[in-house]
């Protein structure tokens, strides 16, 4: 005897998300430890050496993670006011981070010693970096000025007084030691070089400037202010190269990893990565709070984040030692008893019972109302409304649905009108609830002065006003489908044709429901 053959339900999945390098590289990331801190977290910066720690500047101190353990393993509290900037010199061993006194502190991250106290600005110091030599210093004041400091005299040994407002943001050149870039709340950004003391070029970026970040060859940068990224070519005077616009609130912080990854965090509370060859975005992240900072570790294996409420997220990427060890450890368990079955005789395999779903125990006794009754239920209604589709689509083809809506109570009426209002207009679901409400119709239009009153003549109404609406969507479409045939009547579009016969009978059945409901005097 032939098994019955079980109702189809799983044919409206949704299509599959492509993997691509990209995404599989960021799918390995865990979810984030989440650490607390005092105050806003201001800046993030990795050390380039192993084993890449990060220095995390909030409130008065900055501390030195370990992105393994997660742990504080250096506290540099020797602020009396808040600290900006804490950034690393290339061999890792100094750190230079600026205060709200105006003065720039150099710390040995071994001893935690103050190597240097560098004074001369007038107002908050927020950026600090090391040139590429290793021997100065750059600072980016509230003052309005630039000042390069020589770490061995302990003396500023150049100034720039360019801007006419706070400067928060600049960057060095890491392919040369004179070329230094700075943007102020002004809107500009200029290119000094030390060896001339003066100002290379000057462009206008339309917003203040939060942060800016240089190419690892120098010969472009790329600065953040308000809603828009733009990455300027160096060489050229300060073309303006591209412009890329994807936050909706005002960009903070930007992050280069490996020169072809753009990392930006913004208000709006997501941090984007792009590709900085096509300026697409290839991944996203959603955080908790505005982002102020993010950093990026050199061997792309820690990823850290900071928001305006002093959370850290650390996102750390699982590596191939620590994935074999967790398949070793689920599978060691088993390896006793498959060397026992290694030495049977003969394995005979377990068979395995599938339980039967009701409504499919209900349609092999044609028992049509009972099996409508059973997928009718809430759990699908807001779960799984295919099941219910796949079998009203069933009794379709069995000519069962008219016996199965004949002669219902109106709290059957109630629920089924309202499923049908709910997915109606779902693309995959229009075409079976559409012949199953014109079913529903043919039995009851003669019977609708029963439900005057009712809250089964309110449903109908809203079913008229959703076909209705349904019908003008389809419309629209249809016209716009008629626009993409003339663009694409000399390729012979074979998908296009197809795609405007469905539109059209979709639309044909759905203004012939809306005329059958207008016959019906429900208003």
């Amino acid at each position: 005897m032939q098994p019955f053959k079980k109702t189809q339900t799983n044919l409206y999945r949704k299509p599959a998300q492509v993997l691509t390098p990209e995404s599989l590289y960021w799918k390995k990331f865990k979810v984030p430890v989440l650490v607390k801190e005092f105050g806003a977290i201001d800046y993030i910066d990795f050390s380039p050496v192993e084993p890449y720690n990060f220095a995390v500047t909030s409130s008065v101190r900055v501390q030195i993670y370990n992105p393994v353990t997660k742990l504080v393993v250096k506290n540099l509290s020797k602020f009396q006011e808040c600290a900006y900037g804490g950034s690393f010199r290339k061999d890792g061993k100094l750190l230079v981070a600026g205060d709200e006194q105006s003065r720039v502190r150099l710390f040995d991250v071994t001893t935690k010693n103050i190597l240097r106290l560098f004074e001369g600005h007038k107002a908050a110091v927020h950026r600090t970096y090391f040139t590429s030599d290793g021997v100065h210093v750059a600072s980016f004041s509230d003052d309005s000025s630039v000042k390069i400091w020589d770490i061995p005299t302990e003396k500023a040994i150049h100034t720039f007084q360019e801007h006419t407002d706070y400067v928060r943001a600049g960057c060095v050149n890491p392919a040369s030691p004179f070329i230094v870039f700075s943007g102020g709340y002004d809107n500009l950004i200029k290119m000094y070089d030390t060896r001339s003391n003066r100002v290379a070029f000057t462009v206008d970026h339309g917003h203040p400037i939060e942060s800016i970040v240089c190419l690892p060859n120098g010969g472009a940068f790329i600065s953040a202010g308000g809603k828009s990224i733009n990455i300027w070519d160096s060489f050229s005077g300060g073309k303006l190269m591209a412009q890329i616009s994807q936050h909706h609130k005002t960009v903070t912080c930007l992050e280069l990893v490996n020169g072809n990854r753009l990392i930006s965090g913004s208000l709006d509370r997501h941090v984007k990565v792009y590709d900085i060859p096509t300026r697409e975005i290839v991944h996203s992240i959603e955080c908790s709070n505005s982002i102020l900072s993010v950093g990026m570790s050199k061997d792309d294996e820690t990823f850290v984040t900071g928001t305006v409420d002093g959370l850290i997220a650390i996102y750390r990427q699982e590596s191939l030692e620590e994935e074999s060890k967790q398949k070793i450890d689920k599978s060691g368990f088993k390896k006793r008893y498959t060397n026992v079955l290694k030495k049977a005789d003969e394995i005979i395999p377990r068979g395995s019972r599938t339980k039967t779903p009701r409504h499919d125990v209900y349609l092999r006794k044609y028992q049509y109302i009972k099996a409508m009754d059973t997928v009718l239920i809430p759990y699908n209604i807001n779960t799984h409304p295919e099941v219910i589709v796949a079998v009203i689509r069933e009794l379709i083809h069995r000519k069962g649905l008219r016996r199965t809506f004949e002669n219902r109570t109106p709290a059957f009426l109630c629920t089924l009108i309202k499923f049908f209002n709910r997915h109606i207009g779902n693309y995959y679901f229009t075409p079976v609830i559409i012949d199953a409400c014109n079913i529903l119709l043919d039995i009851y239009e003669d019977k609708f002065h029963q439900f005057a009153g009712t809250n089964v003549e309110k449903l109908f109404k809203a079913l008229k006003r959703k076909l209705t609406k349904e019908r003008e969507v389809l419309l629209k479409f249809l016209e716009i489908q008629g626009m993409i045939d003339m663009l694409s009547a000399a390729t012979n579009c074979e998908s296009s044709e197809n795609t405007y016969c469905s539109l059209e009978l979709k639309t044909l059945k759905a203004s012939a429901m809306a005329e059958k409901l207008a016959t019906i005097n429900i208003d």
